[in-house]
């Protein structure tokens, strides 16, 4: 029996077949198992999936498994002679290729397909996935006049969610990929018959979705090219074409920034870099300082007043303050429940930080978020607008000032934090990534009900203790520069 392609598959194959050739012969793998942050993704893009259903009166949806295949293209078939107003999940399989179509409905010169995505914007990585159905539909002798992807509306907001869809036409947009399609269905069948194909890491490897497998293909060489600051995806794999696949093969008349050359004297001399510049620019700390992180919700669907889909809202904090005997006094909030809780969370922030002169932060998040929340609680925006007065990045002062060859050409806080305060990591911590802490804070604030008190408390408190980790690393990193700076 030969190996069957699906959407999902024939997208992947399209990015590279080495991905593809894993997802079929090692669908167990360990990189293909959702953690909590794709999980949550799959769950909201389910969600989206349902509310799009809900503006199509009377359809009916396909609610079989997806591997009962022949039954759910005999449904299909049914439901299309019934003259059904709109079918979703409408399934068909040709070229040993399933395909589910989100929506499907007569149009008067035959069908129209539309796509759902819970994305703010149609975008040309849809395309591929729209192209396959429309090919297994004309395969199945079902004609198709038109196809549009349905995605969120990010001008939509809370509570106004009537306005949450929009439709982008790509029939045109798609028509260029219908001729490739076959020849490309076949090129992958017969490459999941065979062997392991050799493919070469490149942009695909990023670009349009992140390979889960890039850890087997991608050299972990501390000196390699993409660990170059601020190189990205782009520019790295454009080196990478040239010859240059590691930063000692950059060529000597290569143009680089002051943050590259200074990265690539400090692995030349295998220590840590300091610029005489690093005492004044630590003097933008001064007087009583504190130390602000923020931890976010973010929903495709808006929860709370005022918010569009995917916007990110500020839920937890954490807050160090400088004491006048030296030591440091800690604050903290942590949204409890379904309800906004932007102006409890605003009302307990200013209080903690109104006695501070100077505000750290590690990069410019909590400045538009604090923006944001002036928006948010309206009533409070002279004391937010003072309170954003007082912060000041410490992001930039440490890449325009210093540099470690273990930094690997990263400046956020958990790659500069280890190399300069050895003694702190984030490896006691349960929750150690902030998409995993939103993802955590949404769970506990939308369907506390379906989870065990115990699991609810200790969760809460993993969630502390990561935002407490945030600032209290801020405060030992500009230690650690006030010593290096004198």
């Amino acid at each position: 029996m030969p190996h069957r392609l699906s959407k999902s598959r024939f997208v992947a194959g399209t990015q590279c077949h080495k991905l593809l050739w894993w997802k079929v012969h090692e669908p167990n793998a360990v990189e293909l198992q959702p953690n909590k942050v794709l999980q949550d993704r799959f769950d909201q893009g389910a969600q989206v999936g349902a509310l799009a259903r809900d503006r199509f009166a009377g359809g009916v949806l396909i609610d079989l498994p997806h591997t009962a295949v022949d039954e759910r293209v005999r449904r299909t078939r049914q439901l299309i002679d019934d003259g059904a107003p709109a079918i979703f999940e409408a399934s068909f399989l040709a070229d040993n290729t399933f395909v589910a179509v989100d929506i499907l409905r007569p149009d008067g010169k035959g069908f129209h397909l539309t796509e759902v995505k819970a994305a703010n914007s149609q975008e040309e990585k849809h395309l591929p996935d729209v192209a396959v159905q429309l090919h297994v539909l004309k395969e199945s002798g079902i004609p198709v006049a038109g196809a549009d992807v349905m995605h969120l509306n990010r001008e939509c907001h809370f509570p106004d969610l009537e306005t949450l869809f929009e439709h982008a036409d790509v029939t045109a947009a798609v028509e260029p990929l219908l001729n490739k399609v076959g020849w490309e269905i076949d090129a992958q069948l017969e490459m999941l018959a065979g062997p392991l194909p050799d493919v070469a890491i490149g942009l695909h490897c990023h670009e349009p979705y992140e390979c889960p497998f890039m850890a087997r293909c991608w050299p972990k060489d501390r000196d390699h090219i993409m660990n170059l600051s601020g190189v990205g995806p782009k520019k790295g794999c454009a080196f990478l074409l040239t010859g240059v696949h590691r930063i000692a093969d950059l060529p000597a008349k290569q143009k680089l920034n002051v943050t590259q050359k200074r990265q690539i004297r400090a692995m030349r001399e295998n220590r840590l870099i300091v610029e005489p510049g690093l005492k004044q620019a630590l003097e933008a700390f001064h007087g009583r300082i504190g130390f602000l992180d923020f931890e976010t919700i973010q929903r495709a669907v808006p929860v709370w007043p005022g918010m569009g889909p995917w916007e990110q809202a500020p839920a937890q904090f954490s807050y160090h303050e400088l004491q006048d005997d030296g030591t440091y006094a800690h604050d903290e909030f942590l949204a409890e429940g379904p309800k906004d809780c932007r102006p409890a969370l605003v009302h307990h922030m200013l209080e903690a930080t109104r006695r501070a002169d100077t505000i750290a932060t590690y990069s410019h998040f909590e400045r538009t978020k604090i923006r944001a929340l002036q928006k948010a609680v309206p009533e409070l925006q002279p004391e937010l607008e003072a309170l954003e007065h007082k912060l000041v990045d410490l992001l930039p002062i440490v890449r325009e000032n210093v540099y470690h060859p273990e930094f690997l050409g990263s400046f956020s806080l958990k790659y500069v934090l280890h190399p300069l305060v050895p003694e702190l990591t984030y490896d006691d911590l349960v929750i150690v990534d902030g998409l995993v802490a939103s993802v955590e804070i949404a769970r506990l604030l939308f369907v506390a009900g379906k989870i065990p008190q115990e699991e609810q408390t200790r969760v809460r408190q993993d969630l502390l203790n990561y935002c407490e980790r945030d600032t209290w690393a801020m405060v030992k990193v500009l230690e650690r520069l006030r010593e290096l700076a004198s």
